[in-house]
């Protein structure tokens, strides 16, 4: 059977990812990187005072009486990290503990364990006093947004109906228009009432009487014929 084909089981996690998923929600919710170097910066200062240096055949050692002085000033700066981490809400009064200690380290413990301790105390402590959590999503900016999306939602139902109440108005005006060109048309096509031509003679109501008057006038005038 290939790999392709063998199937994996729902419930099976990667542990990497998951110590990574838990490592990133540790280190934001936090002032990681401060506390790293404060007990960074607390291991040069507790360990030169009482570590023995081979130079060449020679056994250097640098513990001398302010050695206790440099093993508390290591142990707390160590101490003041891990509250940083795991306490945050003391993570102001840490991180000015850890810059006092730091320069205090100066003249007790061998110049803050020969400048190493310098640099990463200062800033470790910056960072801890500096840091700040992230603002926690209010409910208002949920509702608030839900009511953008509900006006926004309304506003584009109103464009659309008055869109729809232009297109129903323009309908109607269109009916309109071609109704009254259809009546005009069929005031155009009615008959008109017939007049006579110019050519033809009217008819007067006293035509009989008109043609029994002809014969008396030709009577009239003619006196030789009448004879």
């Amino acid at each position: 059977m290939s790999s392709a084909t063998v199937e994996t089981g729902t419930g099976h996690q990667n542990p990497i990812g998951w110590l990574w998923r838990h490592f990133r929600v540790f280190r934001r919710t936090r002032p990681f990187w401060g506390g790293l170097l404060a007990m960074i910066a607390g291991v040069p200062i507790l360990y030169f005072p009482y570590a023995h240096l081979s130079l060449g055949g020679l056994t250097i050692a640098m513990s001398t009486t302010a050695g206790a002085g440099s093993m508390i000033i290591g142990v707390l700066m160590i101490i003041l990290g891990l509250t940083g981490w795991f306490q945050p809400a003391v993570r102001v009064f840490a991180g000015i503990a850890t810059i006092l200690l730091t320069l205090v380290s100066i003249p007790v413990s061998n110049l803050a364990g020969f400048g190493l301790a310098l640099l990463p105390g200062l800033i470790g402590g910056g960072l801890m006093v500096s840091w700040a959590p992230l603002p926690e999503p209010k409910a208002g900016a949920a509702e608030s947004g839900k009511s953008r999306r509900s006006r926004r939602a309304a506003e584009v139902g109103t464009a659309e109906a008055d869109v729809a109440g232009n297109a129903v108005a323009e309908n109607a005006v269109a009916k309109s228009v071609a109704t009254e060109s259809a009546e005009v048309a069929e005031a155009a096509e009615a008959p008109t009432a017939e007049l006579p031509a110019q050519g033809e003679p009217q008819q007067s109501a006293t035509g009989p009487a008109a043609e029994g008057t002809v014969p008396r006038q030709a009577a009239t005038g003619d006196p030789e014929e009448a004879r």
